[in-house]
């Protein structure tokens, strides 16, 4: 393990920062998320209210099981799916006050946590409901379900909507996501819009808790009205709307290594976007093959008004478009998003960790963290010296502020998971943490890397005494 005041020697950097800064906006209150919180949970209680209040203890009981109440129990589970179902696209509608609150990274944790508990209801539902049926009938379960499927009001299109579900979780599930290419998951992805939608005619048509009092009619048909109109003004319009008022373009293009390149994107107005040092966007470059799909890319330079600067490694068909880029494309984007920036800090000392490529948010975190001796200190993680990336500039913006850089180079350890190199593996994770930083439990956290090797760090940081609320990260892993 090696301690440095540079962290190796300096690759070649084609852009170097500006000296202007924006105004920064100002840092996200922490309230944002307990009411984001509250307000889903509000919404769930609300939709079992509905559920109590249309007779559901009077059909249950405390033990029935009887036909109508394996059916009533059926319909609830159905009216929580479809309220998680609604609270899984909102979650990542790009609701500005919700992402500000949780970060990219976290919102994608709940979603999927969210997404399967939907999942499992809405089959909970359909199963219920048709054993429900039966029992009722005394017609047999398959015989139930095709009588449902042909003959109910919009239950073909339902049956629709829930295999588009199905496909779009069968594809999450990380053993098949990993067999998928990121834009062909994402384009499978989609469907769940689909899903969502298909099942609406059923709930209206067929659905008695939809259609139970003008309360219920009117809460339902407001709820996926807001949900659509989050959607369409935070994915669609509002990208939209900015690309067109700032006229982003590229207007440069450099080779920072053999398989490193930064693209410097320019407009006008770029204030206005209100973005952050280690914050990213969703990234459209007009023009050639594949210019349909978004990709992340953190900012590498701090904003400063004028461009904003992505630095990317060479791993895919997404970043060989990078380095091919001509000045003059004209780009769409959306956001700025995520919790990687100074603005989510409550503490005044900091611990910047990255590894690889992942290194280039943190550059420009710490572009905007106060200066001051011993406030910053940044770790750096790399195989060796040639993986180092930008780090001319990350030793020039340090020296300004004042800050200490680490490099920690070398393979991994291979006896166990560790994020440290075979050289120090006879050190813990948490003690080569403390060793390096010894005030770390004082210290607010970033992290950005492989989503492996940041969970060790975070393991390290937690066990060296950093609260979780003091740790932000951000993943690109989908």
């Amino acid at each position: 393990m090696t301690t440095s005041a540079t962290p190796g020697p300096a690759l070649a950097a084609g852009s170097q920062p500006s000296g202007i800064r924006q105004r920064l906006p100002p840092p996200t209150p922490l309230w944002w998320r307990d009411a984001s919180i509250a307000t889903a949970w509000a919404l769930v209680l609300f939709v079992v209210g509905l559920w109590l209040g249309g007779g559901a203890l009077g059909e249950t009981g405390l033990l029935g099981l009887t036909a109508d109440a394996v059916t009533s129990l059926g319909r609830l589970a159905g009216l929580l799916a479809s309220v998680l179902l609604l609270l899984q696209v909102a979650l990542m509608a790009r609701i500005p006050a919700v992402e500000q609150a949780w970060g990219q990274g976290e919102l994608a944790r709940v979603h999927r946590l969210v997404g399967f508990t939907s999942f499992s209801l809405m089959l909970a539902h359909i199963g219920l409901t048709i054993v429900g049926y039966a029992l009722g009938t005394g017609a047999g379960v398959v015989t139930t379900f095709l009588d449902e499927v042909l003959h109910s009001p919009g239950m073909l299109l339902a049956l629709a909507g829930s295999l588009a579900l199905v496909m779009v979780v069968v594809t999450s599930v990380r053993r098949a996501r990993a067999r998928l290419r990121y834009e062909s998951w994402h384009l499978l992805h989609l469907y769940a819009y689909l899903g969502a939608g298909l099942a609406l005619p059923h709930q209206l048509w067929t659905g008695q808790d939809f259609r139970a009092s003008s309360v219920a009619t009117v809460f339902w048909w407001g709820l996926y009205a807001a949900v659509l109109a989050a959607v369409v003004a935070f994915r669609l319009v509002l990208p939209l709307v900015r690309s067109r008022r700032h006229a982003l373009a590229v207007r440069d293009v450099v080779a920072e290594s053999p398989d490193v390149v930064s693209v410097v994107v320019a407009g006008r107005d770029l204030e206005r976007l209100r973005a952050r040092g280690g914050q990213f966007f969703q990234w459209r470059f007009l023009g050639g093959h594949g210019w349909t799909r978004a990709n992340p890319y953190s900012l590498s330079a701090a904003p400063d008004g004028q461009t904003l600067r992505i630095t990317a490694k060479i791993v895919g068909d997404s970043t060989k478009r990078l380095a091919a880029m001509t000045p003059g494309t004209k780009v769409l984007v959306e956001g700025p998003y995520g919790r990687l920036h100074a603005g989510a800090a409550t503490r005044d000392r900091w611990l910047l960790v990255g590894a690889g490529i992942g290194i280039t948010p943190l550059r420009a975190l710490l572009e905007e963290l106060p200066a001051g001796p011993d406030r910053t200190v940044v770790i750096y993680r790399a195989t060796s010296d040639a993986d180092l990336v930008l780090t001319d500039e990350l030793v020039r913006v340090a020296r300004a502020k004042g800050a200490q850089v680490v490099s920690v180079l070398g393979p991994r350890v291979r006896a166990r998971a560790s994020w440290l190199p075979e050289q120090a593996a006879h050190l813990g994770d948490a003690e080569a943490l403390l060793a390096l930083v010894p005030d770390l439990g004082e210290r607010e956290a970033y992290v950005c890397g492989a989503p492996e090797w940041m969970d060790l760090v975070i393991a390290a940081a937690r066990e060296a005494g950093v609260p979780p609320e003091a740790i932000h990260q951000e993943r690109f892993a989908y």
